[in-house]
């Protein structure tokens, strides 16, 4: 899955993908799929603001109902790890960022599916095994207005590890959030190798709050618990929305991630599992996910974040199952001690 991802966020806010998507499935694929239940089983990483009117949107259109069990990247790939391997899966579909599903499909977990709502995407932006990018996840720095003054916001990665921030910085548990894991183990694409490891160093004596997920990190920098966060850039509308007076760190160059959506091979329904990811591409969907502030492949269809053209986004560091072990035992080090 790697490589997709240098086609940067550039193409979205160029408008490099086409605009019209249909529902694509057929009214036999439909029924079949209330044959087998009337449901679909999904796990992922999409936050349930969006996901919510998601489901919503597809029993509207298809009579089919939506089972969303959400956890961070780690947690749905762990669970999806354990329920293959002891040959129960529940799932229909998973969806979350390209490192955890590469593992998930080397252990052949997926079936290939081609959906119809890929031809709206463009060859440049579809795996030949997992399919069309449908999103990228940015990992950004917010701040919280109300607690920074406006001389004191940070403008670069340095400014984190000033003194007034000591202990006032949120940001996920990176021995458990694989996102975090590979944001800081990504630094030196941006600072070189040995400037980064005395970084990370630093970041960790400088004693984060540790939370469990990015929504979370979030959350902690919208009540004012925090000054700062790591995190998600869609969080800083998700807040928003909620009246927290948030802004992020212009840092011109910023870390993300593609997702993608993807069929299990042993799914108990099949033809609710390929309903859904036809209709999860199509347009109504993207809109729905912009709304919310993610970064979604549509043209014309940007999610409500200042400046959001100006973003250059590279891709992180991947991680095998061996090399996120190793990296766990590393930061068990610098952040847990």
């Amino acid at each position: 899955m790697k490589n997709i991802f240098t086609l940067l966020f550039a193409l979205v806010v160029l408008g490099y993908f086409t605009p019209e998507c249909t529902l694509g499935q057929s009214s036999s694929l439909i029924e079949a799929a209330k044959k087998e239940g009337g449901k679909v089983v999904v796990y992922g990483s999409l936050q349930d603001s969006s996901m919510e009117p998601i489901g919503k949107a597809f029993q509207s259109k298809t009579g089919l109902e939506l089972n969303y069990w959400r956890g961070t990247a780690t947690k749905v790939m762990d669970r999806v790890l354990a329920e293959h391997r002891a040959g129960k899966p529940l799932y229909d579909v998973v969806l979350t960022n390209d490192n955890p599903m590469e593992i998930m499909q080397k252990e052949g977990i997926f079936a290939k599916y081609d959906s119809p709502a890929a031809k709206d995407y463009p060859d440049s932006a579809i795996n030949p095994e997992a399919g069309p990018i449908y999103r990228f996840s940015i990992v950004s720095v917010i701040y919280n207005k109300s607690v920074v003054k406006p001389g004191d916001a940070p403008k670069s990665l340095e400014d984190l590890l000033k003194p007034q921030f000591k202990g006032k910085m949120a940001m996920p548990d990176p021995t458990q959030d694989i996102t975090t894991m590979r944001w800081l183990s990504s630094l030196h694409k941006l600072i070189g190798k040995e400037r980064a490891a005395k970084y990370v160093s630093d970041l960790g004596a400088s004693k984060p709050m540790l939370t469990e997920a990015l929504l979370v990190a979030a959350e902690r920098a919208s009540t004012g618990e925090a000054s700062i966060a790591v995190t998600n850039l869609s969080n800083l509308v998700t807040f928003a929305q909620k009246g927290a007076p948030l802004d992020y760190v212009r840092l011109g160059t910023m870390f993300g991630s593609s997702h993608y959506i993807l069929m299990s091979k042993r799914a108990p329904h099949t033809n609710a599992g390929k309903t859904f990811i036809d209709f999860f591409l199509g347009d109504e969907s993207m809109r729905i996910m912009a709304k919310n502030g993610e970064s979604v492949n549509r043209k014309g269809v940007y999610p409500p974040i200042p400046d959001i053209e100006k973003v250059k986004v590279i891709e992180m560091d991947d991680f095998d199952t061996n090399g996120f072990a190793e990296k766990r035992k590393e930061y068990q080090k610098i952040f847990l001690r």
